[in-house]
């Protein structure tokens, strides 16, 4: 389900912020079927990775924005009546990428279309609230479109991580 390494994030390259991203420490990616259930394969998968980078502590807030950017891949990226593509080719993809001190989640999907945010106020209703928790839940998000094969788009959130103890302050 996983992929390490530093091609798989080729890709990503128009749809992160400003990182570079031949310096990410660790990597990590899956593909997910179109079907609610990847979901749970989504969560699984970053409590796995997080627990093997030692960053387990930060499960609650990245599974909660992965399960958001996930969710609204699924709902929104995917064409409605569009035949489900199976392996290898499946069109959502979710990859996890860590430098020292910073955390970001993206989420392939196929379409072009921008993500919306709620204009509204109404946190009481059933659906429509996603981005509004990955932008209260992560440090910063956003999203670009994909060039080139795959089209589509990325949506990003960004998490900073604690300095390392011992690891000297930028500057000093």
């Amino acid at each position: 389900m996983g992929t390490n390494g530093s091609t798989m994030l080729e890709p990503l390259r128009q749809g992160l912020p400003p990182l570079n991203l031949a310096a990410a420490s660790d990597a990590a990616s899956c593909a997910l079927p179109a079907r609610y259930e990847a979901v749970r394969e989504a969560r699984q998968f970053t409590r796995k990775t997080l627990d093997q980078w030692n960053l387990g502590d930060r499960f609650d807030d990245v599974c909660l924005v992965v399960s958001e950017l996930v969710t609204n891949a699924l709902r929104h990226g995917l064409p409605a009546g569009a035949p489900r593509p199976t392996a290898p080719d499946l069109p959502v993809r979710l990859h996890l990428m860590r430098w020292t001190e910073r955390l970001v989640c993206a989420v392939r999907d196929p379409s072009d279309d921008s993500p919306v945010t709620r204009e509204s106020d109404d946190f009481s209703a059933e659906s429509g609230r996603g981005l509004f928790l990955v932008e209260s839940f992560s440090d910063s998000w956003g999203w670009h479109p994909m060039t080139g094969a795959p089209s589509g788009k990325v949506v990003w959130a960004l998490f900073r991580l604690p300095r390392p103890a011992g690891h000297p302050c930028p500057g000093s």
